[in-house]
């Protein structure tokens, strides 16, 4: 059974740099996806502000570049590199996994799309399903032996409050029956995201890996590059009109990757979704904000793991 809500001295308006003042990540190796731009880097700056070993892993290398010379432009400790990941190519994600040596202590699942023309992977699988949810299975998967190595590793899974638009549609997964509805396809790629934390801390619970996922809060950046500008505005015009919604800078989006990344007061902490530095509480209808109950389902998790499994092998 869940122990007690976790609350934190941290809020909505906290930054990354906060949430880690005065954790010391000397000797400890993270990876952060999709850390060009964004909540991403400045996940991995404060990673490596907190002295953290960070690779970023990115499907674009050149912007991957730009941004590993940001943050040590601006944390002259930095021990930062930038290396090639695209997570909707599984000889990518495998081939990033063959290239890793030893202990992983920090795997952040940052990388996203949303909201996408209808697309197909290579395998035939809806984008952002194949990009979100199952590109970082498979890359979790691979690199769960590094993970279990580090003897206290986190997995940080980063969801959204999109997450509210679908749940997992077993039925018809890839939209082959049904016609494409860009938002349901993110919606259900987001709540795999917090689903794939909930069996991970299950199953990887004597392996001493912690996995959590979160809700960011909203942030303008790249991630909305698919909109156009119509359905850009109708998005802010609805969010605009919530009473208890407010832009985040990507500092302050970064803070709660940051809270289940490494700060202590998440020690030993699993299988949670959280959201401005504080768990969620309970989803009431009609809101994008707090957390689904379908999230957290454990059956619908370890199905999910199974459906992926075999996705993976086909």
């Amino acid at each position: 059974m869940k122990s007690t809500h976790l609350l934190t001295p941290f809020g909505s308006e906290s930054t990354a740099a906060e949430v880690l003042r005065g954790v010391g990540l000397h000797g400890r190796r993270a990876i952060v996806t999709g850390a060009s731009s964004g909540i991403g880097i400045e996940t991995a700056r404060a990673l490596c502000a907190a002295r953290a070993d960070v690779v970023i892993a990115v499907r674009d290398i050149e912007a991957g570049v730009h941004a590993a010379a940001d943050i040590a432009a601006t944390v002259s400790h930095a021990s930062i590199r930038s290396t090639q990941l695209d997570l909707a190519d599984l000889a990518s994600v495998a081939a990033f996994v063959e290239a890793w040596r030893g202990p992983l202590h920090i795997l952040v699942n940052n990388a996203g799309i949303m909201a996408t023309p209808e697309t197909r992977s290579p395998r035939g699988w809806e984008f952002q399903f194949a990009t979100n949810h199952l590109g970082h299975f498979a890359l979790s998967l691979g690199l769960h032996r590094a993970l279990a190595k580090a003897e206290g590793a986190r997995i940080v899974s980063v969801s959204s409050g999109g997450h509210s638009l679908s749940r997992v549609v077993f039925d018809d997964i890839h939209f082959r029956a049904r016609p494409y509805q860009p938002w349901l396809a993110y919606g259900q790629s987001k709540t795999a995201n917090a689903l794939f934390a909930v069996e991970a801390a299950q199953r990887w619970a004597d392996d001493g890996i912690t996995a959590n996922a979160l809700m960011p809060g909203a942030i303008r950046s790249n991630l909305q590059r698919h909109l156009d500008a119509v359905e850009l505005a109708r998005m802010e015009a609805r969010m605009n009109g919530s009473a208890d919604f407010a832009w985040k800078t990507p500092e302050q989006g970064a803070a709660t990757s940051e809270l289940l990344a490494a700060s202590p007061l998440l020690e030993g902490v699993a299988g949670r979704h959280f959201e401005d530095c504080n768990e969620a509480e309970p989803n009431v209808q009609g809101s994008r904000r707090r957390v689904a109950d379908y999230a957290l389902d454990t059956e619908d998790a370890a199905r999910l793991w199974e459906v992926s499994t075999a996705m993976l092998a086909s």
